[in-house]
């Protein structure tokens, strides 16, 4: 079986965080989704689980409550992407749908090419690109 991630991230307002994620050009799974929850299809190994903050709260140890709009961060999801262009193109439509910037693109290291956007609810997305130069094995 092919192994599968599921980022489950709580949302204020379902219909806006989905409204981004398929603005970015993504599909939403009815099969997977209701009025608590819609399942974002990033990849065929990829689906981010989009929860009402109430239902969300649901899957926590008792006692323990999302972090929604906090400057706090515990963690970065990174997603890799084709080309420069595309990196770019997924920044401007996070943009065009109610996200930010939260990092601006940039080479951070020779063929590694990134920006991050944070969406409605303040989840950060990295967005990389690699060349085929910069993933390829160094001789030592």
């Amino acid at each position: 079986m092919t192994r599968m991630i599921f980022p489950n991230l709580p949302v204020a307002d379902l219909a806006k965080a989905t409204g981004f994620y398929t603005g970015l050009g993504f599909e939403k799974n009815p099969q997977y989704s209701n009025d608590d929850a819609s399942a974002i299809v990033i990849s065929d190994t990829i689906v981010v689980m989009l929860l009402q903050q109430e239902f969300f709260k649901g899957f926590l140890a008792e006692g323990d409550t999302p972090h929604l709009t906090s400057d706090a961060k515990e963690v970065l999801n990174c997603l890799s992407c084709d080309s420069r262009e595309e990196v770019d193109s997924l920044v401007q439509k996070a943009q065009d749908n109610g996200g930010t910037v939260y990092q601006p693109a940039a080479e951070s290291m020779p063929g590694m090419y990134g920006a991050s956007v944070a969406d409605p609810d303040g989840h950060v997305w990295e967005l990389l690109y690699m060349s085929p130069e910069a993933t390829a094995p160094h001789e030592a």
